[in-house]
């Protein structure tokens, strides 16, 4: 650590207003520094009671030059502590590293000029064995209160530059021992540099490129095999838990670690689809509407609480929920809109349905459906079946005055109404013979758990 001498780019920081945020950092770079202030303290308790003391406004002004972070961090009883927290400077070779890898992605440089630290700078940074954000003890705290790891006035020092980095990324830059003005006209020469070449190279008679023989020679002799499939985890990753001494006003905590681990299941769900035999050739399925996937969220959540506020953001009541969750059930989306969807199928549809229905038991024993659009009712009210928009159909009985989904969707409307298992219908009616139809697509997995 080299952050003991003076120099002309130190900058000087007010100090900042108190705030109320969960966090500290509100950007990926905020919150890597601040992971590397939490993964180098041997006591995490230290690290949240200075979170609390930067929230409380306790840090003043903040002074930032090569090497240094220095500020006056006050307890609760007014006692003032020198804090300061010492960072490695680059070397003059890592410098020209990180700049030469700047230099040669003009977007690296236009997402620095917007305060912001590019991702893709960052892992080339670290590939290229320079790490531009903090890594596992790369922070050296200080403090006159004598601990000589972490304490809660330099974790306190600590979460108030994270709020300091979200607003000026090049304050990394000058700990890493470099100004703004220093860096942007290196990034400059070089890129004036690298134009000159690139121009003085395209007029040279002697680059001829590389021969289109040996381009179709090389694809002739074939690509080398692709690596094996990836092993799919177990199951999905557990988000970590937000339990903190007091929750923030206007912020249902249950309710954002709820999202998160449905988030982490629909993940693991894509992620075995994708790994399955087959998934290239399937076509991908359109992604679900806001009022499908709440009813997806719905059938995953286990208080009444959040079931409560899911259906509210739909519009559904109590009632109207569960049965948007049962049918869910039986097939995701396809059965959702099979619930709710009415819609009227073409003339010829509806007669190759008909005819398949009439042919899967004798004459005298054909039951007889009231049919209005998509929707058969049998005579005693109380059995339907329903049409989808992929010619599938799905079988419905009545509950409470209210039409219920009672089971997954068959491919013919004999197969569905057979499966609600009426008592004046015999049990195995005569197989329907093999009729054209409307193409279909298999169910929708996306559903919720059972």
């Amino acid at each position: 650590m080299n952050g003991g001498h003076d120099d002309p780019y130190a900058r000087t920081f007010p100090a900042l207003p108190r705030h109320t945020g969960r966090s500290s950092a509100a950007t990926w770079w905020g919150h890597a520094w601040l992971r590397a202030v939490e993964e180098g303290a041997l006591d995490g308790q230290q690290v949240g009671q200075g979170r609390r003391y930067a929230r409380t406004g306790a840090v003043g002004a903040v002074s930032v030059r090569p090497g240094r972070l220095t500020a006056v961090v006050r307890d609760p009883d007014g006692t003032a502590h020198r804090t300061d927290v010492l960072v490695r400077e680059f070397t003059g070779a890592e410098w020209n590293r990180v700049l030469g890898l700047a230099a040669a992605e003009s977007g690296y440089i236009a997402e620095l000029l917007d305060r912001e630290v590019p991702p893709g700078l960052a892992e080339e940074a670290a590939a290229a064995g320079v790490g531009l954000l903090p890594g596992l003890g790369d922070l050296d705290p200080q403090c006159d209160c004598g601990e000589w790891d972490h304490c809660p006035h330099t974790a306190a020092l600590c979460h108030q530059v994270a709020r300091l980095l979200d607003r000026d990324p090049f304050v990394l830059l000058l700990l890493r021992g470099r100004g703004e003005r220093e860096v942007l006209e290196a990034l400059e020469e070089r890129s004036a540099a690298g134009a000159e070449t690139g121009t003085e190279a395209e007029s040279t008679p002697g680059d001829a490129g590389v021969p289109a023989a040996e381009v179709f020679a090389a694809a002739a002799r074939g690509l080398p095999p692709l690596p094996p499939l990836p092993v799919p985890p177990e199951g999905p990753g557990q988000p970590p838990s937000l339990d903190t001494e007091s929750e923030p006003a206007g912020l249902d905590v249950d309710a954002v670690e709820f999202l998160a681990q449905a988030a982490a299941s629909e993940a693991f769900r894509l992620l075995a689809e994708a790994l399955a035999p087959g998934h290239a050739a399937r076509a991908p399925r359109p992604p679900l509407t806001t009022a499908e996937d709440a009813v997806r969220l719905t059938a995953e959540a286990g208080p009444f609480r959040l079931r409560f506020r899911l259906a509210a953001a739909t519009g559904r009541d109590r009632a109207a929920t569960d049965r948007a969750v049962r049918a869910w059930g039986f097939g995701g989306a396809p059965a959702l809109a099979a619930l709710e969807d009415d819609w009227t199928p073409d003339r010829a549809t509806l007669t190759r349905a008909g005819s398949a229905l009439a042919a899967a038991w004798p004459d005298e024993e054909a039951p007889v459906l009231r049919r209005v659009r998509a929707r058969w009712t049998a005579p005693d009210g109380e059995r339907q079946l329903r049409l989808d928009r992929d010619g599938r159909w799905w079988p419905l009985r009545r509950e409470s005055g209210r039409w219920h989904l009672a089971g997954p969707s068959a491919p013919d409307p004999a197969s569905a109404l057979t499966s609600l298992a009426p008592p004046d219908l015999p049990a195995t009616p005569a197989p329907a013979p093999p009729t054209p139809a409307t193409p279909t697509t298999p169910p929708d997995p996306r559903q919720g758990l059972p």
